[in-house]
């Protein structure tokens, strides 16, 4: 019988050098998606997929995120102070949504190193792992989609989504059989592999779900591309010693510690905004407009 997911791990210690000079001294996981930080939006989907635990591993300039998950007593007063209570409730809420714990990843040595470095407070049990930077907006948070195949199967699950053959190479592909709707019994996986190399269009994305028998391969797992100890190398020996999954996750992806990515998620979430969608929509259009003029003509 399957055990309870109850913790989550958020890898954060990236340096952000895809988002460089702005991240020189602030997170990427701190970019706003209209009024809240990116790694918010994150937690928010761990805790409406039943997960109450977070393990934060964070590094060097990332203490931004530690501040903005605690309380604020001076911000508090002054809202307080002000009546701005509706806000105030609002700047409550964010330190009370999960309990978070920190650790940090000292050096950079892949994604797979900072999911070891959580290893002693994951501890002897199943957790998932949800990369901050990462926001998908589907008909059910993306976690949950996955937890319910790991209740069902009893494996570790690994959340995947169908990309362009030529944009395999960015990303660990995976390959095996369908044995029910959208969910793969896999039977390997490779880290970045050119498009002539690449056993299939399914991309590993910024969503899992792990036993923890993972922390002890990839506490001997060599250096893999990039000469970092990658998660998908650690996976694809799992899948060897037991049976390993992939679920596709239903919803729209947004990689927001990319220039491009980060704009559609700015301007996705701005017209779903109950405040200002309307009035975003109305100025959108209006920009496109004279384009659509020109092109007429």
């Amino acid at each position: 019988m399957s055990v309870d997911v109850r913790k989550a791990l958020f890898p954060l210690a990236g340096h952000g050098t895809r988002f460089l000079p702005m991240t020189k001294a602030s997170p990427k996981e701190m970019l706003p998606l209209v009024d809240k930080p990116v790694v918010q939006y994150v937690v928010e989907e761990a805790v409406a997929s039943g997960i109450n635990e977070i393990v934060m591993i964070t590094g060097r300039g990332k203490r931004a995120i530690e501040d903005h998950f605690d309380i604020s007593y001076e911000l508090e007063d002054v809202l307080r102070q002000k009546g701005k209570m509706a806000l105030l409730e609002e700047v409550r809420k964010i330190s009370s949504l999960a309990e978070i714990v920190y650790t940090r990843q000292k050096e950079s040595r892949g994604l797979g190193h900072a999911v070891l470095c959580g290893r002693l407070l994951i501890g002897n049990e199943p957790f998932a792992v949800a990369l901050g930077d990462e926001v998908i907006d589907g008909p059910a948070p993306a976690l949950s989609q996955l937890m319910r195949v790991f209740e069902k199967l009893d494996g570790p699950v690994i959340g995947v989504q169908k990309v362009p053959d030529s944009d395999v190479s960015s990303y660990g592909i995976v390959a095996g059989s369908e044995i029910g709707d959208g969910i793969i019994r896999v039977s390997s996986l490779v880290e970045k592999p050119s498009p002539s190399e690449a056993p299939s269009n399914l991309a590993i994305i910024g969503r899992y779900v792990l036993t923890p028998d993972i922390f002890a391969i990839l506490e001997t797992q060599n250096p893999g591309v990039g000469g970092e100890i990658q998660l998908t190398d650690a996976l694809r020996t799992l899948a060897g010693k037991r049976p390993v999954y992939a679920c596709e996750i239903k919803g729209s992806r947004y990689d927001t510690g990319d220039k491009l990515g980060f704009l559609k998620a700015t301007v996705q979430f701005g017209l779903k905004s109950p405040d200002m969608g309307g009035v975003f929509r109305h100025y959108l259009e209006g920009l496109l407009r004279p384009r659509k003029t020109m092109e007429a003509q």
